[in-house]
């Protein structure tokens, strides 16, 4: 109980920071532009700042943290969607507008099928700025998972060739050619959304749009209008028609990640547009028909939750036409060494380290060791060990090295387990003294404070490339730096 309550005051304490730090980068050749922007958004107390060039943009994000990044595609030295791209490989966890005339607002539907987050349009209505920040904002709030490697945004084959695997990327191949909904099912970290992508990559649809939507990021209100748009003065903030992630998916794949986190009331309404292939924008009276295949996902276990009555029996049925279960790493510990292996070679190569290499005893230690995590934790541990590493290769005291820095920072599920031979013998925890556990848990402080500090010297005091190195997600890091009062 005493636990619970001290999470959910470090989350409340996290939420303030958070708030506190909201900085928002205005990319835009006119610098009356992001001033406007500025104005509008002072009410929300968000720090903005400005760059007029794709080269000013990159040299900001090199040097401070945001929140946000607002977007003008007619730029002076680059094309904005080039730029999107860009920060989609560099800074996925950045949630991109892009901002265009409204004569041009085709321009803006684009941009999000390619990845932005939505899309402004000039001359700016007040209402309509105000409500796409606070949207884009609180759902960053609401998503906990740490953000995902340069290597995760990659699109690239599933690594692995371990029978469970191989029977999966068969399956993959048959069910990628229909056109039934797909339900993904797995625990997190174990790339469900690779697994999303390859069936669209395959699939007859490939050359249209794969658009994503995270709906446990969402309230009811805020989702129903990413999902199926809205008209002009559906609401406030509404000042011009805007199509929903289904008109966006056109032709191609919508992707409904964590479907196990909507509430009733959207299950219904997202039952009709499955079920039917039919939907209206809010405040609109057009029915509108969805070209479109559904593929969904969810770490949960949704036949517990039918029968507790939480979820929507006929919903669950529609959405599981075609189950997939993704196995965790733990059910496939032969393909550790093949995806330890791919993830340095491909991070060594994406940060200007050349392909590295691990030597057989890394591979060893790392194969003897549980991945809670599953391929997201092992892929981000790499990453950092990459980074990290003197030499060209990753050896196994660079893995024991940074153990620590993984387990103090995050949850013990995060790290590598500890050798058998380090626990100690059966009991051995009941004859510890107070006083040692004391001093145990000061170490660990101090180890902790010791990794945050190591990891802001080589990041160059850039909180972003720091939380990178640790493998947390930048909220975790703010929170820890003031926990520790390390600035």
């Amino acid at each position: 109980m005493i636990q619970d309550l001290e999470a959910r005051d470090a989350e409340r304490r996290l939420s303030i920071s958070m708030r506190a730090q909201t900085t928002v980068l205005v990319v835009d050749p006119e610098p009356s532009s992001g001033a406007r922007l500025a104005q509008l958004v002072a009410p929300m107390d968000v720090e903005v700042r400005q760059a007029t060039s794709a080269r000013a943009a990159r040299s900001e994000l090199a040097a401070h943290e945001f929140s946000l990044v607002v977007l003008e595609l007619d730029l002076p030295d680059t094309s904005g969607l080039e730029l999107l791209s860009e920060l989609a490989r560099r800074y996925g966890e950045i949630p991109v507008v892009v901002t265009t005339p409204a004569s041009k607002s085709g321009d803006g539907v684009r941009a999000v099928r390619e990845g932005a987050s939505d899309f402004l349009c000039r001359p700016y209505e007040e209402e309509e700025v105000l409500y796409v920040f606070q949207k884009t904002i609180q759902s960053l709030e609401l998503i906990s998972e740490p953000p995902k490697s340069t290597l995760a945004r990659e699109r690239s084959a599933i690594i692995g060739s371990s029978p469970v695997m191989s029977e999966l990327e068969r399956t993959l191949q048959r069910v990628a050619d229909g056109v039934a909904t797909v339900l993904i099912r797995g625990e997190s970290g174990t790339g469900k959304e690779l697994v999303a992508r390859r069936i669209h990559e395959q699939s007859p649809r490939s050359a249209g749009p794969f658009i994503k939507v995270h709906c446990g990021a969402l309230p009811d209100n805020l989702l129903e209008s990413e999902l199926f748009g809205y008209e002009r003065g559906a609401f406030t903030g509404a000042t011009q028609r805007k199509p929903g992630r289904v008109e966006l998916a056109e032709g191609g794949t919508l992707f409904l990640d964590e479907i196990g986190d909507i509430t009733q009331a959207m299950q219904v309404k997202l039952l009709r547009v499955l079920q039917e292939r039919e939907y209206e924008r809010l405040g609109g009276t057009q029915t509108l028909t969805a070209d479109v295949r559904f593929v969904a996902a969810t770490h949960r276990d949704l036949d517990a939750m039918v029968r507790a009555g939480s979820y929507r029996e006929d919903l669950y049925y529609r959405l599981s036409v075609v189950p997939l279960q993704v196995p965790p790493l733990r059910a496939r510990p032969d393909d550790i060494a093949e995806l330890a292996v791919h993830f340095a070679r491909t991070a060594g190569l994406a940060n200007g380290r050349g392909a590295m290499g691990i030597d057989p005893q890394a591979l060893e230690l790392l194969q003897r060791h549980r991945w809670p995590g599953n391929v997201r934790q092992l892929q981000n541990f790499i990453e950092r060990l990459v980074l990290l590493a003197d030499g060209p290769r990753i050896t196994a005291r660079d893995a024991q090295v940074w153990q620590p820095a993984v387990e103090g920072l995050e949850a013990p599920s995060e790290g590598l387990e500890p050798p058998a031979a380090s626990l100690g013998a059966p009991g051995a925890a009941s004859e510890v003294e107070e006083e040692e556990v004391v001093s145990l848990a000061l170490t660990l402080a101090r180890a902790e404070k010791r990794a945050l500090e190591r990891a802001l010297q080589k990041a160059g005091g850039n909180r972003a490339a720091a939380a990178k190195l640790l493998g947390v997600s930048r909220r975790t890091l703010y929170y820890k730096l003031q926990h520790h009062g390390v600035s």
